[in-house]
């Protein structure tokens, strides 16, 4: 399947254009469930216990912007797995800093899940690196300026 490659932002932000893709509790419910292996239409409404109409739209958003894809795994009676596309991927850091901020500031220092390098187990850190001058840095080192896409740049 062919990935989306609208440029289109709203009002010129990539924040705002993501959040109309991605910006309510089920989408991103529905893709933790996605990267924890969660594949079929009655699993996540299982596990997530969700409404049908509410998983199927969602489904369905995410499908059309290039996040998930359908596959089909039964043809009698036609049945889809929802899998990550390379694009859907992509968020597995939004994810993990999302699941950071929980940890830090609303599980009283008792994280319920602790996410490990599969390779040797031990635990991973989420850290902003400057790949020029291979530097860790935090937030407060961030600069914005207008980007190619922006309407500075034309």
């Amino acid at each position: 399947m062919e990935e989306p490659t609208s440029t289109d932002t709203p009002a010129g932000c990539s924040i705002q254009a993501s959040l109309d893709v991605l910006g309510d509790r089920w989408t991103i419910l529905i893709l933790r469930d996605s990267f924890r292996g969660v594949r079929r239409f009655d699993d996540f409404r299982r596990d997530l216990d969700i409404a049908r109409p509410v998983l199927t739209e969602r489904l369905k958003r995410l499908v059309d912007n290039g996040v998930l894809a359908r596959h089909l795994y039964c043809e009698r009676p036609p049945r889809y797995e929802y899998r990550l596309t390379t694009r859907g991927m992509a968020l597995s850091p939004t994810l993990v800093a999302l699941m950071r901020w929980g940890d830090d500031w609303l599980s009283e220092g008792a994280a319920p899940t602790v996410l490990v390098h599969e390779a040797c187990g031990h635990p991973l850190d989420q850290q902003f690196v400057c790949w020029e001058c291979d530097e860790t840095f935090t937030p407060y080192d961030i600069a914005s300026r207008p980007g190619p896409g922006s309407a500075a740049a034309h």
